[in-house]
């Protein structure tokens, strides 16, 4: 079956860094986007980054480019969400999830999204 499990999430202080992983299964990277969520305490979850299926292409939200990198170990079956220069905004429960779409761009759109992990926590506080 088709599962993904996030982890790496805890409490840093602002400016610090996190890698979440999503550990991936019952499905192949080489046909499914990945993509990083996030919902903050009393808000609608919010797209973060993710990765296309075939040419690996990225995007991000606005809010995290430069300071967020979304990578693939098609290997390993992992995605990796390093996350630099954190700040209390970037407070919430983060989330991957997986969309079978076999094609060279991805979206940050929730509803294309078809399987989720369960979400790892991030509190960035002093």
């Amino acid at each position: 079956q088709v599962q993904l499990v996030e982890s790496g999430g805890g409490l840093v202080q602002p400016g610090g860094s996190l890698r979440l992983s999503c550990a991936t299964s019952g499905f192949s990277l080489n046909y499914y986007a990945i993509g990083w969520f996030r919902q903050a305490p009393g808000k609608e979850r919010e797209g973060v980054s993710c990765i296309s299926s075939s040419d690996r292409d990225t995007v991000y939200t606005d809010s995290v480019k430069g300071r967020f990198t979304i990578s693939t170990d098609n290997a390993k079956k992992t995605v990796y969400l390093q996350m630099n220069s954190l700040q209390p905004e970037d407070t919430a429960v983060y989330y991957c999830a997986a969309s079978p779409n076999p094609s060279s761009w991805c979206a940050l759109r929730r509803y294309e999204y078809d399987y989720w992990g369960q979400g790892t926590p991030v509190t960035v506080s002093s």
